[in-house]
């Protein structure tokens, strides 16, 4: 296990020490072009024995107004069903969807259904943010899992109380958006601001148009005026531009997830002259400026050339020595070398945070 953390580890210091280029469709995104969120209330029939309880009252009442709608008049006293099961819908309604159009729905119970597994989606109104139904959804739902349980064991393999049904919605409502190909100007965000990637996108979108046509707002929006042999091609335009390529920079970062023991280091992160010891593991990185100056007279310049010493010790007298270079990466790889575990590398680089000689954001997700 311990190899094949070290091996990732250094295949991703390998990889961000590389510069690649990205289209620009995959970093940013236009402004005004964005789908919607859509939720509904609805009730899955068909299950066997793994619905709702009789506990769960709204699951009940549901069963009772449903059947009033059809005529069919039930006192709530004499429902008793596990058969069904209350669920929330969920669904993303893209940008530019058209009536009739199908998307791919969520189904999640919110009762103490045991499973969803086999069961039935009844037409469920999907409604936005404003009350208003944009699309209505019913059919199989498919769990990609199940669960079994007998009288002294049970298992269980992914989640069967949430299921998805694709294409299980049809779009009965379009979202007013405005027509692209009638704009004179557009505005790019960026998904990660940083003002150097910016800057590199507006030289990229003037070199292929020719001429000064974008301009950055700020770190992350960049206006885009339409030049006069693109007017009413708009969604031509954005296209081309989508696939200029460039080389995004991004802030040092370092992110942790406590949960997995998983540590993931951007590019440029670097750490001060600092002094590490954890547990029976020390490590020293040292930095020594040394400047040579030429002889009098001579036409030579003073040149100041840094030297690095970096040392790192451990009672089991393993040693290792780093040829050059004071980055976190080189300090990560000693780490690993003496045995250091990835809980171990988590508590080390926090520490180092706290005393302010880590040169980036660090992130614990």
């Amino acid at each position: 296990m311990r190899r094949i953390i070290c091996l990732l580890f250094c295949l991703s210091f390998f990889l961000v020490d590389q510069a690649f280029s990205v289209r620009l469709k995959d970093i940013s995104e236009v402004e005004g072009v964005r789908g919607n969120f859509l939720v509904g209330y609805g009730l899955v029939v068909g299950l066997k024995q793994t619905g709702d309880g009789d506990q769960t009252k709204f699951t009940v009442q549901s069963i009772v107004n449903m059947l009033e709608r059809f005529g069919i008049l039930v006192p709530k006293e004499q429902v008793k069903l596990k058969n069904v099961a209350a669920v929330m819908v969920t669904a993303y309604l893209p940008p530019y969807a058209k009536p009739g159009q199908r998307i791919d729905v969520e189904v999640s119970a919110i009762g103490d259904a045991k499973s969803l597994q086999g069961g039935t989606l009844l037409m469920t109104p999907l409604k936005g943010p404003d009350g208003q139904v944009y699309a209505l959804a019913q059919g199989p739902i498919s769990i990609g899992g199940f669960g079994a349980q007998g009288g002294g064991a049970q298992v269980q393999v992914n989640h069967p109380t949430v299921g998805k049904i694709p294409n299980g919605a049809i779009v009965e409502r379009e979202v007013p958006m405005e027509d692209l190909n009638s704009l004179s100007k557009v505005v790019l965000s960026l998904k990660t601001e940083d003002f150097t990637t910016t800057s590199k996108i507006v030289e990229a979108i003037n070199t292929y148009l020719k001429g000064n046509y974008a301009k950055a707002l700020d770190l992350k929006n960049i206006e885009l005026t339409v030049p006069s042999n693109y007017q009413k091609r708009v969604v031509k335009l954005l296209g081309e531009i989508g696939n200029l390529e460039v080389i995004p920079d991004s802030p040092a970062r370092v992110v942790i997830d406590e949960k997995t023991g998983t540590v993931i280091i951007g590019e440029n992160v670097k750490i001060s002259r600092v002094a590490v010891a954890h547990g029976n593991l020390s490590v020293e990185i040292k930095e020594t400026p040394e400047v040579s100056q030429p002889y009098p007279l001579s036409p030579g310049e003073t040149v100041v050339t840094p030297r690095t010493e970096i040392q790192a010790k451990e009672q089991k007298a393993k040693i290792v020595v780093l040829e050059e270079g004071v980055t976190l990466g080189e300090l990560v790889r000693a780490l690993n070398a003496v045995g250091a575990t990835p809980r171990e590398l988590i508590a080390i680089l926090q520490a180092i945070k706290a005393a302010g000689a880590l040169h980036a954001d660090l992130i614990i997700i």
